[in-house]
C-alpha cells in the first residue's frame, strides 16, 4: 500500500486535497498528527491550543509509529512542514512518497492573517518546506511539488498527473466530497476549516494576487516569495 505524505504550509488547500484523496474508497487520512508536538515544543499560543494538544499524542516518536506501521488502505499524510521541529526525527520519511504542495505567499500570508495575528516566516512553513526539500534531494529521493492554483485551474488533468507521478490510478471520486467536513478532521477543524466545511469540491481558478497592505506583511512577501520561486521550478504541470 501506498503512502503519501503531504508537506505544506497554512492555508494551501491542503484540507481541500485531504479531502480528496479521503473520498475514496481506497485511502485513509490522517490530519497534521505532529500538531499537538509543535504546540506542546514551542508554547505558541494557537487557536484551540488546549484542545488540540489534549486531540493527538505530544510524543514524536509515538506519532511516527503511527505513521509506519502497516495499513489496510492506501494511506495520505496531511502535513505541516513548520510542525516538523528539530525534535522530530526525519529518517520514516524515506518510507513514504513525499510531495510539496506550494502555494504564492501573497495568498497565504492574506489568508492566514485573516484567521491569526502577529506572525512571522516561521509560522507559515515556507523555510521549512525548502529545508525539507532540500534534505530529501540531497539524500537521492525525487520529491513531487505541485501548485496549488494549478490544481484550482484544472483539478482533473492535475490530479491525474499526481496520481500518475504516485503510480496510482486516478480516481473521478477525488473531485468532490460531501459538505461538513471529513471525520478524520483534527480538533481544531472548528476554528480553521469553516470555508472548506461548506464546499463539495475544488474552488475555481484564483484571482488577481491579493496587494498585502502593511510593511510587514511586504517584508513577509520577499523573504517567502523566493523559496516558493525556488520549489515552483519542480512543480507538476499538466
Amino acid at each position: 500500500m501506498t503512502s503519501i505524505a503531504m508537506w505544506s504550509g497554512p492555508r494551501n488547500l491542503s484540507t481541500a486535497l485531504m479531502y480528496s484523496f479521503g473520498n475514496r474508497a481506497d485511502f485513509a487520512v490522517v490530519d497534521e498528527p505532529f500538531y499537538a508536538h509543535y504546540l506542546a515544543q514551542t508554547g505558541l499560543d494557537h487557536p484551540m491550543r488546549a484542545a488540540v494538544l489534549s486531540s493527538q499524542s505530544q510524543s514524536a516518536e509515538a506519532v511516527i509509529q503511527s505513521l509506519t506501521q502497516p495499513k489496510p488502505q492506501h494511506f495520505y499524510q496531511k502535513h505541516m512542514c513548520q510542525h516538523m521541529l528539530p525534535s522530530v526525527p526525519r529518517d520514516w520519511m524515506h518510507g513514504v512518497q513525499n510531495v510539496f504542495l506550494i502555494r504564492h505567499p501573497a495568498r497565504v500570508i492574506a489568508s492566514f492573517g485573516a484567521k491569526y495575528e502577529g506572525f512571522g516566516l516561521a509560522d507559515i512553513g515556507f523555510s521549512q518546506q525548502l529545508e525539507l526539500f532540500d534534505m530529501l534531494r540531497n539524500e537521492g529521493q525525487t520529491p513531487l511539488v505541485i501548485d496549488s492554483a494549478d490544481i484550482r485551474d484544472a483539478p482533473e488533468t492535475m490530479l491525474t498527473r499526481l496520481c500518475t507521478a504516485l503510480g496510482l490510478p486516478f480516481d473521478k471520486a477525488m473531485l468532490g466530497w460531501p459538505a461538513g467536513g471529513h471525520p478524520e478532521d483534527g480538533v481544531w477543524a472548528a476554528h480553521w476549516y469553516n470555508a472548506v466545511h461548506a464546499s463539495t469540491g475544488f474552488a475555481g481558478p484564483e484571482g488577481p494576487l491579493p496587494k498585502l497592505q502593511t510593511a510587514a506583511d511586504q517584508k513577509l512577501l520577499s523573504e517567502a516569495l523566493p523559496v516558493y520561486e525556488a520549489l515552483a521550478q519542480f512543480r507538476l504541470t499538466a
